[in-house]
């Protein structure tokens, strides 16, 4: 009787190790999906190449196309990084190359084009706040610094006056987070 309750006890360690396992399985499988790595190579060369955290690149990404390089907006933006045609335009001729708008579903000149806005952007704002102007525009974010309602220093946003903006800044910072531990 002993070693009959035994193997069932050993049976029964199994499948609850074996459980587990699928579960953390599922879990890693799970994450790749809502925090994929995909275009890893070009991401962490233009991210270097522009001097930004390559997780910021990464959870950008996600939260603008969710990693869809034919993603477009009902703005207009295209790609993976989402970029206004004008914004793209602007950084291919600083790259002195030559701009055309189909380029921007292609993943290495979209994330060319927004790596080097991005780290724009940075140079210019602190990086909330240039998580804000990647969504609201620079000339916005400069207003609402402007203004004592929204920020008390000039430099830090206290208040952000745009929902959409408040909850994009939100959400990359929430991918943000996991991409730094992830990467």
């Amino acid at each position: 009787m002993k070693k009959h309750s035994l193997s069932v006890m050993a049976v029964c360690h199994l499948l609850v190790a074996a459980t587990v396992v699928v579960c953390l399985i599922g879990v890693c499988l799970l994450y790749g999906i809502i925090y994929p790595t995909a275009h890893k190579k070009e991401i962490t060369f233009y991210a270097n190449r522009f001097f930004v955290e390559p997780p910021l690149v990464f959870a950008i990404i996600n939260v603008e196309s969710s990693f869809d390089e034919k993603a477009v907006s009902k703005k207009g933006a295209i790609g993976l990084m989402q970029l206004l045609p004008q914004t793209a335009a602007l950084m291919a001729e600083k790259l002195n190359e030559n701009f055309s708008q189909d380029k921007l579903f292609e993943s290495d000149t979209n994330i060319k084009y927004g790596c080097m806005y991005l780290s724009m952007l940075l140079s210019s704002f602190e990086t909330d706040e240039a998580i804000c102007a990647y969504n609201a525009g620079p000339t916005k974010v400069r207003t609402w610094l402007q203004n004592k309602d929204y920020s008390s220093d000039g430099k830090h946003l206290s208040k952000i006056p745009y929902l959409e903006t408040k909850e994009y800044l939100k959400k990359v910072k929430k991918n943000l987070r996991f991409y730094q531990n992830k990467l």
